[in-house]
């Protein structure tokens, strides 16, 4: 240890009288004798280093720190409170290296200085190979879009269940930090749900295309999502209530008819016009709304043309406002062909297709019961034919 004591008594020299450039000099030499011997040092070497390197650091300018910096976090055992004392520098040139690579940190201090310190700060730590779900938590609490963009990224961060669900809230106004954290196969299913129930449509086509094989698992959690958010909104609707209630006595009285389903529906009255043709059909609730809120006609033409209505009555719902389909009479007159093609018994295949497809039977009883979204396409037809 003699060449580390001359080193000190040189350091106590420089840092009384010596210029810049002699300690720069200092530095230099002690980085090089370190580096040289750094996977031979025993714990009471790397200490005595520790102690110069971090008196040296004190004492030079930011060009020179940050190129210490630079240094010490390629190396594993590199001393730790001179990493630590880099890591908590002002300036992010100085600090960025070592938070983003130096496994000399542990969570306490990157906790610490992701509490304390600037966004840049905080954007270096989201660059670590590992992530603990305790720094996560920080970094996500504290850090701005793109330190939160740039930590959902990293595939070796780990989030606790708190962090998923700042995350998915967040994603309602970041489409992108969306399609990031909709990518994680270690997302948990409810948070996943969430995300998808605020994600725009767009979002879940780019997820689809990423990954096609998730594209299934996407589509019933959507579905999921859809019929549990239309099942909350009707138990909390006295309009709905109400028109569940009328429907059941006249299904139960034998009286429902054609008629129960085309004139609220020429009068704009989508509770009514709902709970009568799924009664009438019967079909699934939930099927019902998403079909009269659907931009689309086909859905709307089978489920009438399966209830035994007639296009007067297809022609009703096609014009409710609620779908806002606003159809041209070019559009009226194409929907007019296709609901005169399609048969009553075909159209009760097609909506049993998607019964056993989403295993969920319609029962007599049809308001209790959901369906999955349904997606009407010649390849159903067939199949149903």
């Amino acid at each position: 240890m003699s060449e580390h004591d001359c080193l000190l008594d040189e350091l106590e020299a420089s840092v009384t009288c010596g210029s810049v450039q002699h300690r720069l000099k200092v530095l230099q030499r002690v980085t090089d004798l370190f580096v040289a011997g750094s996977r031979r040092h025993s714990g009471s070497e790397i200490a005595v280093f520790d102690d110069v390197l971090t008196r040296l650091a004190a004492e030079i300018e930011t060009k020179a720190r940050a190129q210490l910096s630079r240094t010490m976090a390629k190396l594993d055992n590199a001393p730790p409170k001179l990493v630590r004392r880099l890591a908590f520098d002002d300036a992010i040139v100085v600090a960025a290296p070592v938070l983003a690579s130096s496994p000399r940190l542990t969570d306490s201090d990157l906790i610490e200085n992701a509490s304390t310190k600037s966004q840049d700060h905080l954007y270096a730590i989201a660059h670590r190979l590992k992530l603990t779900e305790a720094v996560t938590d920080v970094l996500i609490a504290r850090g701005d879009r793109r330190v939160v963009r740039r930590t959902a990224r990293n595939q070796g961060a780990r989030f606790s269940l708190a962090g998923y669900d700042k995350l998915v809230k967040y994603a309602r106004n970041d489409s992108n930090l969306a399609c990031t954290i909709g990518q994680r196969t270690d997302i948990p299913r409810q948070c996943f749900l969430k995300l998808l129930e605020t994600a725009s449509a767009n979002v879940r086509e780019k997820l689809e295309a990423i990954n096609p094989q998730a594209a299934p698992v996407i589509r019933d959690t959507v579905a999921d999502v859809a019929v549990s958010m239309q099942h909350e909104v009707r138990e909390a609707s006295r309009h709905y209530a109400g028109a569940s209630r009328d429907a059941r006595h006249l299904f139960r009285a034998h009286e429902l008819s054609e008629t129960h389903v085309h004139r609220p529906a020429t009068s704009q009255q989508f509770e009514k016009t709902a709970a009568a043709l799924s009664l009438l059909g019967p079909f699934p609730i939930d099927l019902v709304e998403r079909a009269l809120i659907d931009k689309g006609t086909d859905m709307i033409l089978i489920l009438v043309r399966a209830a035994g209505c007639s296009w007067t009555t297809a022609k009703a719902t096609l014009m409710m406002h609620a779908a806002g389909r606003c159809l041209s009479q070019q559009d009226m007159e194409a929907a007019f062909k296709s609901f005169e093609k399609l048969s009553s018994a075909t159209a009760r295949r097609v909506v049993k297709f998607y019964e056993r497809r989403g295993k969920r039977p319609v029962e007599a009883d049809a308001s209790d019961t959901t369906g999955p979204i349904p997606a009407v396409s010649d390849t159903a037809l067939r199949t149903a034919s």
